[in-house]
């Protein structure tokens, strides 16, 4: 397993709140733990019940990265989400975008105002949660990428109040009129949704969409980092592709102004990318060596296995977690997402 970089922010939003938002933005407190760095509660122009709220963890541009993101060429759009967009800067040189902050995410902001919604999530090639809120056109898109690899939940009623956060805690406990418990749901991934945004704040649900079917390419493929493949089905040029590949993806998500690291299971996957991670690491001349981390029960296989890749020599001591009671292994308590406390 990769932790390269652990981006966990935590998004939070009401759309139509009928209780004061004083109150209900404690329930973003609840997620405080996804965002150590900076927390930001704002309330949105001309709406005295929507609002965003926001918990950092600065792994880009940690100077200007703080959300909702709003850049002065686009007044009317307020944007929150937790993820990365790998290829924000391949982007940004293609259609020659006028960046104001670093931050990754900057890239959904100018892909809107230029083809609208759909062909935005289209082109993202990365792992990614947002709430995008229109207020020109008094719209708001929710989205989320295609295998559901950064979290989020939404809690919607039927006279339009809608609560949409990075775990499902941020809203168990949200206060409104027309219910005594909202309905908590994962958002699908591989999805967006637009809803109208009403004057009273209010939205309703105009549609929800499949964006990408994994048998057919994604639009960001034609704007990949991924050298040109070799031609032909021979052994030797599948395991010549498969590596070119694999290392790609392992260069795309070194893109951080912090620390990166690994968490090694002991198992093949983790040590291939551990492996790649320091040739590139060494290639791109990174001052600090890379850091391992392995958790397990004592004196597991997995733990003795770890320790060998990769090798002490070329890799800072790894940090290890010993798992002493088997309650940990409870399933329930394996999503942080769902959990609800801790």
């Amino acid at each position: 397993c990769l932790q390269l970089p652990c981006s966990m922010c935590g998004i939070w939003a009401l759309f139509g709140s009928d209780d004061c938002l004083s109150v209900q933005c404690l329930s973003a407190m609840k997620i405080a733990h996804r965002g150590p760095d900076a927390f930001r509660f704002e309330n949105v122009n001309g709406y005295t019940n929507c609002c965003f709220g926001f918990h950092r963890l600065a792994v880009v541009d940690p100077l200007f990265g703080m959300q909702p993101i709003r850049v002065k060429k686009y007044p009317y759009l307020w944007l929150c989400y937790n993820g990365e967009i790998y290829n924000h800067k391949a982007l940004q040189q293609r259609f020659e975008f006028d960046y104001q902050t670093n931050v990754d995410g900057e890239i959904i902001l100018h892909l809107y105002d230029k083809g609208g919604i759909e062909q935005t999530i289209c082109m993202l090639d990365g792992v990614f949660a947002f709430i995008l809120l229109d207020t020109a056109n008094k719209k708001v898109f929710l989205g989320r990428d295609t295998y559901g690899v950064r979290p989020l939940f939404k809690a919607m009623t039927e006279d339009g109040f809608l609560a949409v956060c990075s775990e499902a805690k941020g809203l168990t406990s949200l206060k409104h009129s027309t219910t005594p418990f909202l309905k908590v749901e994962p958002f699908l991934p591989g999805h967006y949704e637009v809803l109208d945004l009403k004057p009273n704040g209010k939205v309703a649900s105009v549609e929800m969409v499949k964006y990408h079917h994994c048998r057919d390419e994604p639009l960001h493929a034609l704007y990949d980092s991924v050298e040109k493949l070799f031609p032909g089905f021979e052994l030797e040029t599948v395991k010549s592709n498969l590596r070119i590949l694999f290392e790609n993806a392992v260069r795309k998500r070194l893109m951080t102004d912090r620390r990166i690291g690994c968490l090694l299971s002991g198992g093949l996957d983790s040590s291939l990318v551990a492996a790649s991670l320091l040739k590139q690491l060494k290639e791109a001349q990174v001052q600090y060596p890379l850091q391992t981390f392995a958790i397990g029960m004592e004196d597991s296989p997995d733990l003795l296995a770890a320790r060998k890749a990769p090798s002490p020599e070329k890799a800072e001591e790894e940090s290890q977690r010993l798992l002493k009671e088997l309650y940990l292994f409870d399933v329930l308590r394996a999503d942080r997402t769902t959990a609800a406390h801790g």
